[in-house]
């Protein structure tokens, strides 16, 4: 069903748009979008999950069938197609998303001959997103224009680092992006929160890298960190949040824990 199906929240809210972004891939980006979402939506939040990487896997991971899509995050920026008229309902009744294709792929290219290139996406949520508490914005595993929109759009990021060897590896380089984007084009961008993922207590390792960004990041540093977890990576394919797939399992109580800690952030 169409959000514009749906009976609108009209009261304005003070929303915070947040990227989740690490320009490594299998961090664990759409699985914290996926499960914060789904967390803080229990929590009586308002959540818009835009899924701006190409591919889509926040849009499978709530159990939507991208080839039944008519309209996708792609027709919203490079189509001047209606944002309302592409979110959708999800199985969690306070979150709603912005589905995306392996369409959005290409939009790296064709953004480039835009007008207005690197704000496209502000400019499409600018309409919408007054009427949620938090947006998410699943960026892609790169430096392009399409993450160079989420952070123009954005007033602040969370980033997902892996509890592994290199972890740190090119997040220098993701904050030299954001203090060129803050220094010319959204002066209001900063670090929401910084997580660790894909943590194993029994390894040493895992010890010493959130140690070691903890040190780097301070007190941007989430106190929750999200473990492995086996059931945190059957639930996409079951189309479902962890939080409604295994309410119980270490990986669902973990997501509990970090939405009450965002919350507290503000």
């Amino acid at each position: 069903m169409s959000y514009k199906d749906t009976k609108r929240g009209l009261p304005q809210r003070d929303s915070k748009v947040i990227a989740v972004i690490n320009q490594k891939g299998g961090v664990g980006k759409s699985t914290t979008v996926i499960n914060l979402s789904a967390t803080l939506g229990e929590n009586k939040k308002k959540v818009l999950v835009v899924d701006f990487d190409p591919q889509g896997n926040s849009t499978s991971g709530y159990g939507i069938e991208k080839e039944e899509l008519e309209h996708d995050v792609y027709d919203v920026i490079l189509h001047d197609y209606p944002i309302e008229d592409v979110i959708l309902e999800t199985c969690e009744p306070n979150v709603f998303i912005v589905p995306a294709t392996i369409q959005l792929a290409t939009a790296e290219i064709e953004l480039v001959t835009a007008m207005a290139r690197e704000s496209v996406l502000k400019d499409a949520l600018a309409k919408v997103k007054d009427e949620f508490d938090y947006v998410f914005i699943d960026c892609p595993p790169s430096l392009g224009l399409l993450t160079i929109n989420a952070l123009i759009a954005a007033n602040s990021l969370l980033i997902p680092i892996q509890c592994e060897y290199y972890a740190l590896e090119g997040v220098a380089k993701l904050l030299e992006s954001m203090e060129m984007v803050k220094r010319r084009m959204n002066p209001d961008l900063d670090i929401f929160g910084v997580l660790m993922t894909m943590y194993d207590s029994r390894t040493t390792l895992s010890n010493q890298v959130v140690e070691e960004v903890k040190g780097y990041f301070g007190k941007k540093m989430f106190n929750t960190i999200i473990p492995r977890n086996v059931k945190l990576s059957e639930a996409p394919s079951h189309g479902l949040p962890v939080v409604k797939y295994a309410r119980v399992s270490k990986g669902s109580l973990a997501y509990m824990k970090l939405a009450k800690e965002v919350v507290a952030r503000g």
